[in-house]
This record gives C-alpha cells, structure tokens and sequence, in this order.
C-alpha cells in the first residue's frame, strides 16, 4: 500500500517562495536588457510557458517588480513595462546627484587604497573600452563603477535606494552614450572622480560626483529634446 507524502507548509512555501525570486530575476534581466520593452505587456500565458512556471509565482514575482519600479498594473488591461518620462528621469538625475556628493565625501575620508586600485582599474577597463569604441561594454562598465561606489560608502540604505533608482532610469532608453563621441568625455569624467577621491578632498570628491551626474542630465535632456524634434520632422515629412 502506497502513502502519498504531503510536502510541509513551510517546505511548500520556501520552494514558492524561492521560484517566485528566480522568476523574478529573470523578467527583471529581461526588462533592463530592453527584452522587454519599456510599454511592453507581459503576458501571463505566454511567460508562464516560456519560463515552464505555474501563474502562481509568475504573478507573486509582478507584485515585486511593481514594487520596485519596474513595471505598473492597469486595471482590466494587465501588467505593462513602465516606461519612465523625461520629467521623472530627471528628478531620478537630481536625487542621484545629491546621493553621489554625499558618496564621493565618505570616500574621499574613508577608501582604502586596496579599494582606490580596485576602483582605478575599472577606469582603466572603462578607457580601454573607449579605445576598442565598445559603448556596450562601457555602459557595463559605468554601471559597476557607479555601483561599486555608492557599496565602497558603507551605507547599506543609501545602497539599495541608489539601486532602486538606476534600475528606474534603466527605463529610460536614451542612452547618452549612444553616441559615439561621448564616451571619451564619459571616461575623462570618471578619471576625475577617482583623483578626486584619491586627493583626500572631501569637497572636491563631492562636487566632482556631483558635477559627473549633472552633466549626464543635461546631455539626457539635450537627447531627449532632439529626438523628439526628429519625431516631428518625421510626422510632418510627405509620405
């Protein structure tokens, strides 16, 4: 006579709870790779068999990723890739820039020079992705030097926040280093940062991760501005 084994509850629950976490991740690699575009809908039918899960953790792992930005649930219509506006992109830019002064000032105090190497080499691996002119390996690279950072400024809080909003402007599909020409200008910033830094200078160290920010917003702003009137051209263009 055969017994049927009932799996625990907790048992039941850590398993859910850890394929909602890798269901999570994936749709979130998906969405900030531009897999899925930003005003894309995200169909439960169709992911549940592309990733061979149940629409249980496929829904639990939506709720987190509405948590945490990424995408919004309309009512009767289904779940949709948010897709950040200029305005909001901006505001991201300006709390990100008063994040970073703060940054560069622990740093400035507080780096170790083990870590001052570590984080020159990424510059290093950033100039040499200028030279090869590799913007998709640069971006990577910009990001992980911003991330490596903000964790080097051992505030576990200010860390998560930060990462919360890059994963927002991510959204953001312009990206400024689209263009060529400006990743030596990028590079350049970034090799300021870390003298900075290195100088022991509290304020400079501020004022230059602020400053980098900045920068970055108002190229965002000039980008997005010539898009939009390349749009119209094109609207207004005789078919």
């Amino acid at each position: 006579m055969s017994t049927t084994v009932v799996p625990h509850p907790t048992i039941t629950l850590l398993q859910t709870s850890s394929l909602t976490s890798v269901v999570q991740g994936e749709l979130e690699r998906m969405i900030l790779s531009g897999e899925l575009a930003p005003g894309a809908k995200l169909t439960e039918m169709a992911l549940a068999a592309r990733l061979g899960v149940s629409r249980g953790p496929l829904r639990e792992a939506f709720r987190m990723l509405e948590e945490a930005g990424l995408v919004r649930t309309e009512k009767n219509r289904g779940v949709f890739v948010r897709d950040i506006p200029i305005h909001e992109a901006v505001e991201i830019f300006d709390l990100r820039a008063a994040m970073d002064e703060l940054v560069g000032r622990r740093l400035a105090e507080n780096i170790s020079p083990v870590q001052l190497k570590e984080v020159r080499g990424l510059v290093d691996q950033m100039e040499q992705a200028v030279k090869s002119k590799d913007a998709y390996h640069y971006h990577l690279l910009n990001l992980k030097f911003h991330d490596r950072l903000v964790e080097l400024a051992g505030n576990s809080k200010l860390t998560a926040i930060y990462r919360k909003l890059i994963k927002e402007l991510s959204l953001f599909r312009r990206l400024n280093l689209a263009d060529g020409w400006l990743m030596p200008i990028s590079a350049s910033e970034h090799r300021q940062i870390v003298k900075a830094i290195a100088s022991g200078d509290a304020e400079a160290a501020g004022r230059a991760m602020f400053d980098h920010v900045i920068e970055s917003k108002e190229r965002t702003i000039k980008n997005n501005l010539r898009q939009q009137q390349h749009a119209r051209a094109l609207e207004k263009a005789p078919s």
